[in-house]
């Protein structure tokens, strides 16, 4: 079904605004130091071998994931671009405003906090139905031309762009670990919260026969 044009201005205050606190949620992730989400692992050791900040390679790599969506035939959207241009710069901001705590109850806080923030903001932004991350388009289209679960491509790609951060120089922690047990069942709860709802059916309009 449609989504209401007068609810367009909601749908892009919640993606830009959970795109924002996305970034917030991974700066203290990072600087907790007890090991990064997965694919900051990987923009951690590009920066370990090649310079440049986590937010550029977070940029960087985004774009080429969406090159990969070409051939996957993905159509990316206003969130997807934004996405990959939104929490890369902004991250980059939350690292220089945000000093390494240096207390271990404090760096545990920051990781859990994270962790929920990173939860919510991903059910906000998702919810937005502005388009798809690039990395969440690179899963669907895998899915749906490969035929493959979702379980195999999602855990595939994760585990290889970890191994690949890791062996570059990346934070491989208990904090990665963590925020992959955890992200899923954050945003479980939040979604049904923050997705905005879809266009009801006109009184005017009959309903669909039902295929039964």
């Amino acid at each position: 079904m449609p989504l209401p044009a007068r609810r367009l201005p909601r749908r892009v205050t919640q993606l830009y605004a959970g795109l924002l606190v996305f970034a917030f949620g991974e700066a203290l992730i990072v600087r907790a130091s007890l090991g990064v989400i997965p694919w900051d692992v990987l923009h951690q050791g590009l920066v370990q071998q090649l310079g440049l900040t986590i937010g550029t390679w977070s940029i960087i790599v985004g774009a080429v994931v969406l090159l990969l969506w070409i051939p996957l035939r993905e159509r990316p959207g206003l969130g997807t671009v934004s996405n990959v241009i939104v929490i890369g710069a902004s991250l980059d901001v939350f690292l220089r405003l945000l000093s390494a705590p240096g207390s271990m109850w404090v760096r545990g806080l920051f990781l859990v906090l994270g962790i929920l923030i990173n939860g919510v903001a991903t059910a906000a932004y998702i919810g937005a139905r502005l388009g798809p991350g690039p990395r969440d388009g690179l899963m669907t289209g895998l899915v749906r031309t490969r035929g493959w679960s979702v379980r195999i491509v999602r855990t595939g790609i994760e585990v290889a762009v970890v191994v690949i951060g890791w062996l570059l120089g990346g934070n491989l922690g208990v904090g990665t670990v963590l925020f992959a047990l955890a992200i899923g069942p954050v945003v479980h709860v939040a979604l049904p919260l923050l997705t905005v709802p879809e266009a009801p059916v006109p009184p005017d309009e009959p309903l669909p026969d039902s295929p039964l």
